[in-house]
């Protein structure tokens, strides 16, 4: 499903028009963005949390040489579905496959 299709379903379901939608769901999304770059969490409840979690540095390597490289501490973006989001989708997808 892509962000269009997140629009069309939006837009159907609550007459708004498309435009209007797409405008919420843009706003959602860089809200959501701007406050991980702030490091900020995001919960959600029923739905899940977005979070920013420090990554330590590390020595890795290289798969096409070999060769061992430092990766640099940095931080990553996480979400975390809920336990509700979980079992919906398991007992759906357990009906239909």
């Amino acid at each position: 499903m892509t962000k269009a299709d997140i629009v069309d379903t939006i837009a159907t379901a609550t007459g708004l028009t498309k435009v209007e939608t797409e405008a919420v769901v843009d706003g959602f999304i860089s809200t959501v963005i701007n406050a991980m770059k702030e490091g900020k969490n995001i919960e959600i409840r029923g739905f899940g949390s977005f979070k920013v979690k420090k990554r330590k540095g590390r020595v890795a390597r290289n798969p096409r040489t070999g060769e061992q490289v430092m990766v640099q501490e940095h931080w990553v973006p996480l979400f975390k579905v809920s336990k509700e989001v979980k079992s919906l989708v398991n007992e759906n997808l357990k009906k239909v496959l």
